[in-house]
């Protein structure tokens, strides 16, 4: 009876697209939810054990703390993180959306599911023990890596697999911000780039299904508790007019410098798994003057948006919390940068208002309504997703009436840094890696696929004990003019080509003495087959060669395949053709009321 249900659910299943992704929609969302409530509290744990468990928020415990507990912590947590990151999991390192927008981009939404616990693990010691950084990156990456995972283990198609991706980023940032809105345009506008009606639906319910379980475990609070700003007059708004414009040049300023430590770290010669110590040495320097910057920061922002702090301390800490999080981020932590932006623009906004307020008390606000305006101008200068930016202002704080200044200030922070720097804080990390996933998906589909997929299975050798007259003959008979040469136990030694011998094979009694060995290039370019085709084609082009060698990857002698020039084309031309029918297939079945179903 067991048996007929099931099957009888299964096939009901089958027959309808939307009803199997909103059922994967609902327990990716779940999975998020307990992903983001766990991630939270090992980030309390952590930060327990590196600065005491007495009362009190961790600002007001690093106020008591002596010089030398403030600068150990994050150095020990900087080493053990640099330790996971190298040995366990490389993808770990940094914000984690790059990683997650690359995987959808270019990986067909696959996400290593060791991600799941390696990025919770070192973002949880790198905050938790002081690292300048934020909690939405990682969750992020959590989410989306359990999306992910969850795709993989149904094999579900690629198009269903980045859409999981999406809704576990989607629960990610739902539930460790209490702001399910924010979590669907997040990851529609950040993470996917699209708002395709298919994939709206699932990251809903996804997004919903995570906040209900972070709600029953944390409560249903606004990240921030505010006063109840309002316009003053209308004449104010030219001044949220210049807020917008300084939030996205401090924006840039921020992802320039970001980036420019990063290269720093990159460049001192000492093993990759030491850096994130050295990074942690700095932060604590900074922590001893500016404890603040430590952590997430919102007890700081907290401060700020109560009006707790100097015009001058405001100012200070702009930059003070730009260079912590670069020192975090740059030499090798794990952290978010979502966190940092909405500390950075609530210091800017702060010390913004503390000016307009003290020129003209009359007519505006005092400075915490310019500090929470402050926040989202700046997010989203720095990530280029103003609608994500206003969202999330209006869910962590729950206030409506400041919504007409954050909405003008963040589209302008926009729209401003965008015309400085053309990439985002996220996209730029995949610019520097050469992958450009805003050009168009067509751009990039050498990059997504592999050599594997292309390659031929039948490799045409020669012996490096073959004759020249013999190798002649075989070249003739071929379609082919480069061989791989194997020797004895048939492993790879080197390359021969008609290039090589066409001068000798010719001359008189030279084609029985001569073997290919003694004619054969030892250094032969390979690849092995989970590289893509762009890598591929760089190295074909280099040395305008015909066709590579494929090796097994832990063993490059050892050939598995052969890939061509024809192969690589091949390959790009299919993959072409299968997307203009995917697409074609999609408009057809949404003029007919709907997706067509597909099985998982």
């Amino acid at each position: 009876m067991q048996k007929i249900f099931k099957k009888i659910f299964l096939s009901h299943l089958s027959a309808n697209e939307h009803a199997i992704m909103i059922f994967m929609a609902i327990i990716v969302g779940i999975l998020g939810g307990y992903g983001a409530v766990l991630f939270r509290w090992m980030i309390w744990f952590f930060q327990e054990a590196s600065f005491g468990n007495g009362g009190g928020n961790l600002l007001s415990k690093l106020m008591v703390l002596p010089w030398y507990a403030r600068i150990i912590p994050p150095v020990i947590g900087g080493a053990v993180v640099g330790l996971i990151i190298y040995f366990f999991a490389r993808e770990a390192k940094g914000h984690g959306v790059p990683e997650v927008m690359e995987a959808v981009a270019l990986k067909g939404g696959i996400i290593r599911k060791r991600v799941v616990l390696m990025k919770s693990l070192a973002s949880a010691i790198c905050i938790g023990t002081g690292g300048s950084a934020g909690r939405e990156g990682p969750i992020v990456q959590i989410g989306s890596a359990i999306g992910s995972s969850f795709g993989q283990i149904l094999k579900v198609s690629a198009d269903r697999m980045r859409t999981l991706v999406g809704c576990g980023a989607a629960a990610g940032i739902a539930a460790t911000f209490n702001a399910p809105l924010a979590g669907v345009m997040f990851a529609m506008e950040i993470i996917l780039g699209e708002f395709g009606i298919a994939t709206f639906s699932p990251i809903v319910v996804s997004s919903v299904m995570a906040t209900v379980i972070s709600r029953a475990y944390l409560g249903d609070y606004p990240a921030f508790i505010v006063p109840h700003y309002t316009l003053v007059s209308t004449l104010e708004m030219p001044f949220y007019v210049i807020l917008g414009i300084l939030a996205g040049v401090v924006g840039v300023i921020f992802t320039s410098t970001l980036y420019k430590i990063e290269d720093l770290f990159d460049s001192i010669k000492i093993p990759d798994y030491t850096k994130a110590a050295l990074g942690g040495l700095l932060i604590g320097i900074i922590g001893l003057y500016f404890p603040h910057v430590y952590g997430v920061g919102y007890d700081a922002i907290g401060l700020a948006l109560l009006e707790n702090l100097s015009w001058y301390m405001l100012v200070a800490l702009i930059f003070a919390k730009i260079l912590a999080t670069s020192f975090t981020i740059g030499s090798g932590g794990s952290g978010g940068i979502f966190a940092p932006s909405l500390f950075i623009g609530a210091m800017l906004g702060g010390a913004f208002g503390c000016m307009v307020h003290h020129l003209f008390p009359e007519i505006t606000a005092t400075y915490g309504a310019y500090s929470l305006v402050g926040m989202g101008a700046l997010v989203a200068g720095a990530t280029h997703g103003p609608i994500t930016a206003i969202l999330i202002l209006f869910e962590m704080t729950g206030d409506y009436k400041i919504i007409l200044p954050l909405m003008l200030s963040c589209i302008l922070s926009s729209v401003i840094a965008s015309q400085i720097k053309r990439e985002s804080i996220y996209t730029l990390k995949l610019i520097r890696r050469g992958t450009d996933i805003r050009a168009g998906k067509e751009v990039n589909i050498m990059k997504s696929l592999l050599v594997k997929d292309a390659m031929t299975r039948e490799v045409a050798t020669v012996s490096e004990n073959m004759h020249l007259n013999k190798l002649l003959k075989h070249t003739f008979s071929s379609k082919h003019s480069s061989f791989p040469v194997v020797d004895n136990g048939g492993l790879l030694s080197g390359i021969v080509t008609f290039q090589d011998f066409k001068e000798v094979v010719f001359e008189e009694g030279l084609g029985d003495l001569v073997v290919v060995k003694d004619i054969s290039i030892p250094n032969v370019i390979t690849i092995t087959g989970n590289e893509s085709l762009d890598e591929a084609l760089k190295k074909i082009g280099l040395k305008n060669i015909e066709q590579l060698p494929v090796v097994d990857e832990n063993n490059p002698r050892k050939i598995v395949g052969i890939l061509s020039r024809r192969d690589i084309f091949s390959a790009y031309n299919k993959a072409l053709i299968d997307k203009s029918l995917v697409r074609g297939m999609g408009e057809k079945g949404s003029k007919k009321g709907g997706p067509k179903a597909e099985g998982c």
